[in-house]
């Protein structure tokens, strides 16, 4: 959810730029600088960046330059500042006191500066408001660039995930004969092999295999993978949805490693987490 975008524009012997910026977040968080000649048009700023933005800690900023014909400040009411000025002069010699600061304390009195109110006119604010769409475009142009690079990792990482599922598939067979010739040796060892009742081993091992079996763990684990890679593709902002998806996939890994029994299973269990780490990371990019 990082993004940029930037909009520059001339008007009226003024520059104007809008800048955007963001970086992730679960929900949108926008924080708005402008001229305050445009606070009545903040809440038009906000639902606009609430429907095209979505998500992000987002900064919006927005810079007006005025050429110095343009340029209006506060204006210092002369009269009344010297007769303040005078008084406190008056007051500070009728009791000796030693004040070198008379002319600042009276520029805080009441109504020596006047701020004259900034206004815009309706023809401003709609050229303020194209270069606001603009930059606009322009940030989630930024973020479509970065989408693009953030989908095709989010495949490999998918992709590696099915290729160490591939090798556990493979190895998964070869793991029941291990299991069946370790416990059969240490019974042989244990009690020897004339003491053993073969029913009874063969029942108990039925039972152990059928506990540590992955079969339901590989299904659905294949089947989140394959929803993931077709949410990947959707139009629509699925960030969060992937987000799920990836919990489950967690879900299904875990339990794989959990009934492994084997130490090169694990080794592949561990590589599939590894990918799926980095997919989280990634993830906190996606809208």
């Amino acid at each position: 959810m990082t993004g940029y975008g930037l909009a520059t524009a001339d008007y009226a012997n003024a520059k104007y730029s809008v800048e955007i910026k963001s970086l992730n977040s679960k929900f949108l968080e926008l924080n708005l600088k402008f001229p305050k000649a445009f606070s009545d048009k903040e809440i038009i700023l906000r639902n606009v960046c609430s429907k095209d933005i979505e998500r992000g800690k987002v900064s919006l900023s927005i810079n007006v330059e005025r050429s110095a014909a343009e340029v209006t400040g506060a204006t210092i009411n002369t009269a009344l500042l010297a007769h303040y000025y005078n008084q406190l002069i008056a007051v500070n010699d009728e009791l000796s006191a030693n004040s070198s600061n008379l002319l600042q304390t009276a520029l805080t009195f009441p109504d020596v500066i006047n701020y004259k109110e900034e206004s815009v006119s309706e023809d401003e604010w709609n050229h303020l408001y194209k270069i606001f769409t603009q930059a606009v475009v322009s940030f989630n142009k930024f973020r479509e660039d970065e989408g693009s690079v953030l989908k095709s990792d989010l495949e490999l990482r998918i992709k590696n995930i099915l290729s160490y599922f591939k090798s556990v598939e493979e190895l998964e067979p070869k793991r029941i004969s291990a299991i069946r010739d370790k416990f059969t040796q240490f019974l042989d060892d244990a009690v020897g092999k004339v003491n053993i009742d073969q029913n009874r081993f063969e029942q108990e091992l039925i039972y152990y295999i059928d506990k540590i079996d992955i079969t339901e763990e590989k299904t659905r684990l294949k089947s989140h993978c394959d929803y993931f890679l077709q949410t990947l593709t959707s139009k629509e902002a699925n960030g969060k949805k992937l987000g799920f998806i990836s919990q489950e996939i967690g879900r299904e890994i875990n339990t794989m490693g959990a009934k492994a029994n084997d130490a090169q299973m694990q080794q592949f269990v561990v590589g599939m987490k590894e990918e799926l780490e980095k997919i989280k990371e990634q993830l906190l990019n996606v809208l």
